[in-house]
């Protein structure tokens, strides 16, 4: 799979874009009994090789993003996971997911960029807007995350070579607005 530029961040239209580039500063995180997923950090994409493994590269978002309310990105797959329930911990096999973390003032001040996804995600302000190629579910559909109780919501953007994300619009469906 390859995640090509144009992952971008913004405000409103008139905002410029700011571009988010695969390099050294992003950072793995494995999960115990799994093996781990090839990354190839490679600038202005991502290759990803998979083969019964799981898990994550993250960035923490640099502060020219942080107050972002878009982001648009491109992507591709050359060869698929079958279709899986997205709403089933445990069963919830995909392509790729891209997380966007939101939370209050307040905690996100609390926070370094040293701080694991695993602690930040625990964090009770912390809300998720989690964009999937995957699934079995018809694109545009809305699942609540298995893993985060209530505070995140799965997106499928199953099949499309093209997103952007509107923050607001899909964030306001889920959890009335954000932080």
């Amino acid at each position: 799979m390859r995640l090509p530029s144009g992952r971008t961040c913004g405000g409103s239209p008139a905002q410029a874009a700011v571009p988010v580039r695969f390099g050294g500063s992003w950072r793995p995180l494995t999960f115990p009994r799994l093996d781990p997923t090839r990354y190839g950090l490679e600038g202005s994409s991502l290759q990803i090789e998979a083969d019964a493994s799981s898990s994550l590269i993250y960035l923490p978002a640099p502060e020219s993003t942080r107050g972002a309310r878009s982001a648009s990105w491109s992507w591709s797959v050359s060869r698929s996971v079958p279709p899986t329930d997205l709403a089933r911990k445990g069963g919830d096999d995909r392509n790729i997911s891209l997380y966007f973390v939101f939370m209050d003032a307040a905690s996100a001040a609390r926070l370094s960029p040293d701080t694991p996804p695993q602690r930040l995600l625990r964090n009770r302000s912390a809300r998720v807007l989690i964009y999937v190629w995957g699934g079995a579910h018809p694109p545009g559909s809305r699942l609540p995350s298995p893993y985060l109780r209530g505070r995140g919501v799965t997106i499928v953007v199953l099949r499309s070579p093209q997103a952007v994300a509107w923050f607001a619009g899909a964030f306001a469906a889920r959890f009335a607005r954000l932080p």
